[in-house]
């Protein structure tokens, strides 16, 4: 990285909103930006997260840009390794490489009100940008409980994101805490080669069948041929969720007739009463996030797997214990606990006009002007921001939204003209934030009965869009002026720039 570098916009992860922002931006003719990532490749947390059996829930072709259609999708629901594949092939495709910065994690990223521009310190050098959009994403910390015990325990311990594929797991004791989106994937994947699988359950999750299956080559030789039976096939998969969105957000008891699918699905793998009560949700469906397997059920129903329906709660030398009491010896411990969503770890490094970090100015929980601009952070975006978050559908629709919001709020830049900034009004995000929380109220999410990782610590649903990707999409169209502050360059600044040169 060059001394003293200076670019229009700076990109923060390169991940499908990372990509994304920079494709856009090159479509809107801005050349002058960079991407800077803090690991050795793209991809995000479909780098991050290669756990055996780790996929998509998400159907392909839905599951992708709308402006970079992938015909040759080879299953319905993609693998880790097809969906990171694609994301190397975009950015390659629109040559994007070139703007990228590798093991260029940022440290800090500070406000200059003087210059009105962002200093950012990486790990690989310091540079200054106009404008920062910040891509991080919800899924890329890790979080690992405070578990007594775990430091000193002596066999392997890792998380879902960091699988260590140098640990052979074939005849060992492995211990899985938590039963999210990947702990369902990755309890298949290892029951047939571990000799003993216990599965800590604290909340038992709603799972539907995963009706996965390849794509014929006829399919994709169609989908080459004719694209638009492949935007076809996008638009019927996006119409559906569409439609299905009502139930979430508005009328939450019309779940029963899922939950019934749900519990028809349990039945027909598991047959023990018992463990089918242990199995079985006591929320309303889809207050968690539905999930999607097909083998989960029968890979809790084997003989050398154990369900205890409780937490972890310490670890004492090799034995794991749960709150229930419930004690097990074991080799390995994986943790599939989720990331940090309502406290997102770049929120301590960004520092605003006020002096203060973003994760002080959201102290009081998540808010940004629709879903991008915080209050304080002058030319400071981020991509899948609070309440952008989808229960049902693709969140690639979302960041698609929000880059066209981010590209009118280039073009409204380049309208004022001259040294400029744009800060989100104090007035303006707690008004959008107000009419968020209002509809929230009504939603499956805060109805359900439920405690989920969409909520942040004083119990608010600062995670999920309370409507459909249609409404979101007409939301951040354009930036209104009328909802920012705009900042010039003081006078003393400029005089002290022209006497300079």
């Amino acid at each position: 990285m060059a001394e003293h570098e200076h670019v229009r916009v700076a990109v923060i992860g390169s991940g499908f909103g990372g990509l994304g922002a920079a494709v856009r931006l090159r479509r809107e003719g801005v050349t002058d930006f960079v991407v800077l990532e803090r690991a050795d490749s793209v991809g995000g947390t479909w780098r991050d997260n290669s756990y055996p059996g780790c996929a998509c829930d998400v159907p392909s072709h839905l599951y992708s840009f709308s402006f970079a259609p992938n015909p040759d999708w080879p299953r319905t629901f993609s693998g880790q390794e097809h969906i990171r594949a694609y994301l190397e092939h975009v950015t390659d495709v629109f040559r994007i490489r070139p703007h990228i910065r590798f093991n260029a994690e940022v440290k800090r990223m500070t406000w200059d009100a003087e210059k009105l521009r962002w200093d950012i310190e990486t790990a690989s050098g310091s540079l200054s940008a106009d404008l920062v959009v910040s891509a991080t994403g919800p899924l890329s910390d890790p979080k690992i409980p405070d578990i007594p015990g775990l430091d000193s325990f002596p066999g392997k311990v890792f998380h879902s994101a960091r699988w260590d594929h140098d640990y052979d797991l074939t005849g060992k004791r492995v211990a899985m805490v938590g039963t999210g989106a990947s702990a369902i994937q990755i309890v298949p994947a290892i029951q047939p080669l571990a000799e003993r699988v216990t599965l800590f359950q604290r909340t038992a999750p709603w799972v539907m069948p995963r009706v996965d299956r390849p794509i014929t080559g006829a399919e994709r030789w169609l989908h080459r041929q004719l694209p638009f039976t492949s935007q076809a096939r996008r638009g019927l998969l996006w119409g559906i969720r569409e439609l299905q969105v009502q139930a979430f957000t508005k009328h939450p008891n019309e779940l029963g007739a899922v939950e019934q699918l749900a519990k028809r699905n349990m039945a027909h793998s598991i047959k023990d009463p018992a463990l089918r009560a242990k199995l079985t949700p006591d929320y309303r469906i889809g207050c968690k996030r539905i999930l999607l397997s097909s083998a989960y059920y029968p890979a809790l129903a084997q003989p050398n797997v154990d369900v205890v329906a409780s937490g972890l709660q310490e670890v004492s030398g090799p034995k794991v214990v749960a709150a229930d009491g419930t004690a097990a010896e074991v080799d390995a411990i994986v943790f599939g606990t989720g990331f940090h969503v309502t406290d997102m770890p770049i929120a301590d490094r960004v520092v605003g006009a006020d002096g203060r970090t973003l994760a002080e100015a959201w102290q009081g929980g998540m808010e940004a002007l629709r879903g991008a601009s915080a209050a304080g952070f002058p030319n400071w975006m981020t991509i899948i921001g609070p309440n952008t978050g989808l229960g049902n559908s693709s969140m690639i629709l979302m960041i698609e939204s929000q880059l066209n919001y981010m590209a009118d709020f280039v073009r409204q830049l380049d309208v004022l003209g001259g040294r400029a900034a744009l800060d989100a009004r104090p007035a303006a995000v707690a008004a959008w934030n107000r009419r968020v929380q209002e509809r929230m109220k009504r939603t499956v999410w805060d109805t359900g009965g439920c405690t989920s990782w969409y909520q942040d610590a004083s119990g608010r649903n600062t995670t999920i869009w309370p409507g459909t990707t249609t409404e979101f999409r007409r939301a951040t169209r354009r930036v209104d002026l009328a909802e920012y502050e705009v900042l010039r360059v003081p006078a003393r600044t400029e005089r002290t720039e022209v006497e300079a040169a």
